[in-house]
């Protein structure tokens, strides 16, 4: 992997960066993609035992014969792309100024599997609004890390960089560009993240938003992550006086405890996932095993219906993790966080809350009033799920525009 940047000053300063990744790098991936030793099919008709074979299959052939690097490379290479130096590490980020000099400055947090490759389908309609159908007063000068281990940005070698050094980290680069009011916004990490910022009330910000809030009563988040291990069913213990639509929270949260093997094995043992630098089928059926509703949309994907992912869209992001080898260096999240995902952490900064229906679970009103108790917005979109930037562009944008705009 090749990139470019401008001969290094001093630490804080900021560097241009572009992409260039070679010809040769792309061909080994290829070769590496032919010679993959199959497992037999799974002995069930669905998902119920991971990535069915006939969808890594599919991805592997279209990944080896059809699938083209250079377009994503060229539209990241489009965008103001720059590292700086924080706390130690190289940060990597895209920085889009509106050409609307009222813009509202946001930074948006990916989350994994994810990159900033998620974002770019919303970077038009926020920075350029007036271009998509909005108003000039809806503008937002954006700027997109990428996480530590994940991307460009550098790998730590030391450990130390969970969420809250990671918001520290954020709140440092917003100043460093000059920004003396801003917003933040994040999904899966990016929204540990964002609410972490949040805690630590930065006094330049002025609000935040999520897709994921995390807004279950911490006693009741206690008890949903006791039935991991399938032994005991938590939702036999609930309080008794919780709303239908709390009940079905904690259903869909119970579910994700006892389906979360992916995120135990990285918490745990990032280091004994070899096999993400090795073999790049290991590391796509890896990545798009998330969620059952995004596998279920990849699934479709790779099967030739229109969904609200592409293929190009997985194996844009699945390539940039095989081809800066991070498979190990972004699982290390995981390891590092000792923080709960979906716990109410006591937000007070204005915050707004969009709820999409195929998300793992679907925040009620009534526990988002608790969680933050400044809430500003909350709204449950019509489609869309974990990945909101990626599978529904248009809705989260629209729901950026209206949560913040009572803060500009």
């Amino acid at each position: 992997m090749a990139v470019k940047t401008e001969a290094r000053p001093r630490t804080a300063e900021i560097r241009p960066f572009t992409i260039e990744v070679p010809e040769a790098d792309l061909k080994a991936l290829r070769a590496r993609i032919a010679a993959t030793r199959w497992p037999e099919k799974q002995t069930v008709g669905d998902q119920s035992q991971g990535v069915p074979l006939e969808t890594s299959q599919a991805l592997a052939r279209y990944w080896e014969k059809e699938y083209d690097w250079r377009k994503v490379e060229a539209r990241l290479n489009a965008l103001p792309n720059f590292i700086t130096e924080i706390d130690g590490l190289d940060i990597h980020f895209l920085h889009i100024r509106s050409k609307h000099e009222d813009a509202l400055p946001l930074i948006v947090t990916h989350g994994w599997p994810g990159s900033i490759i998620e974002q770019l389908k919303i970077v038009g309609p926020l920075t350029d609004p007036t271009a998509h159908g909005a108003d000039a007063s809806d503008a937002f000068h954006l700027v997109i890390p990428s996480l530590p281990g994940f991307g460009f940005s550098g790998k730590p070698t030391q450990p130390g960089w969970g969420p809250e050094r990671i918001a520290s980290a954020w709140i440092e680069l917003m100043r460093r560009l000059g920004y003396s009011r801003f917003v933040a916004q994040g999904g899966d990490w990016g929204a540990l993240i964002t609410d972490v910022i949040a805690l630590q009330r930065p006094p330049e910000l002025a609000g935040i938003h999520t897709n994921m809030p995390g807004v279950v009563p911490p006693d009741i988040d206690t008890l949903l992550q006791s039935g991991i291990s399938g032994a005991t069913d938590p939702l036999a213990s609930l309080p008794p006086n919780l709303s239908d639509e709390e009940k079905r929270c904690c259903e869909k949260l119970a579910f994700f405890w006892q389906h979360s093997a992916y995120a135990l094995m990285m918490g745990t043992r990032p280091e004994t996932l070899t096999g993400f630098a090795d073999s790049p089928i290991a590391l796509a059926s890896y990545m798009i095993d998330h969620d059952a509703a995004s596998l279920d949309l990849i699934c479709q994907a790779f099967a030739g219906k229109s969904v609200g992912l592409t293929r190009d869209d997985v194996l844009d992001n699945v390539t940039l993790f095989w081809l800066m080898n991070t498979g190990n260096s972004a699982a290390r999240i995981y390891w590092e966080n000792k923080l709960s995902f979906f716990a109410a952490k006591g937000v007070t900064v204005p915050a707004a809350v969009s709820v999409f229906p195929t998300e793992m679970y679907q925040a009620p009103k009534s526990w988002a009033e608790q969680a933050y108790s400044n809430l500003i917005h909350y709204n449950k979109v019509e489609k869309g799920g974990h990945f909101a930037a990626w599978e529904q562009p248009q809705i989260l944008s629209e729901e950026l525009r209206t949560a913040f705009r009572s803060l500009r």
